[in-house]
């Protein structure tokens, strides 16, 4: 069913531009373009009363205000282009997170180069308690570590590699486990880890991608931190 619009378009002798065989979406068909502006205007004087003509100086403030938005929809689209350029990742800044340990959301975490393993917390809400239980490759829960009532935001939390017996624990990689939990009822939480990145991936085309141990590949713009 044709649009309103298009109802309007047809009693003025008008038809939609077609630039080709490509079928329009109902936004696009719903737009009015700088081309169907312009011959709007044109049946508009041309079928105008001579009795009662349109006034002129009503045309040129339609056509500035036509002109004035045509322009801001064309800078919107070249700033975005700019943030699209400025957000992405360049070879140059992958290839220095190399060597180096970054945190990013994660439940894997693997021995740090100080024979450490850590993470972090994101909690959505204050907590009154809150748990990390550190998970061995075979699935035995080798150390949990209660680090109390915390504030909303971001929690660090560090692990030396002993088990809650004292006793050092078997190697790496770890399944880190986090519950946070406040008066009962529970919070939530995004599970951050530190993991070394190992190399990069540099597609022909697209976005770099860091190849974390125990985590995969991932983009720059997941990392929280570096170190």
């Amino acid at each position: 069913m044709a649009s309103t619009f298009d109802a309007a378009l047809q009693n003025l002798g008008i038809g939609r531009t077609n630039d080709g065989p490509r079928v329009k979406t109902r936004q696009e068909a719903d737009t009015l373009t700088q081309n169907d502006f312009l011959k709007l205007l044109t049946a508009q004087l041309r079928n105008q009363d001579p009795t009662a003509p349109v006034d002129s100086t009503q045309q040129l403030m339609q056509l500035a205000q036509f002109s004035q938005v045509t322009g801001i929809t064309e800078m919107n689209a070249t700033l975005k282009s700019i943030a699209d350029r400025l957000g992405a990742s360049s070879p140059s800044d992958a290839l220095a997170y190399v060597g180096r340990s970054v945190l990013l959301p994660g439940d894997t975490a693997s021995v740090l180069p100080d024979n450490t393993v850590g993470g972090a917390i994101e909690l959505a809400g204050d907590a009154s308690q809150v748990r990390v239980s550190i998970q061995a490759a075979n699935g035995e829960i080798v150390r949990t570590m209660a680090l109390g009532a915390q504030k909303q935001g971001t929690v660090d939390w560090r692990w030396d590699g002993q088990t809650d017996s004292g006793q050092p624990a078997a190697a790496g990689p770890y399944r880190i486990n986090i519950a946070a939990s406040n008066d009962g009822k529970s919070v939530g939480t995004t599970n951050l880890v530190w993991a070394p990145v190992t190399s990069v991936s540099l597609p022909p085309n697209g976005t770099p991608k860091l190849n974390v141990a125990g985590v995969g590949e991932v983009t720059t713009s997941s990392i929280r931190r570096a170190s």
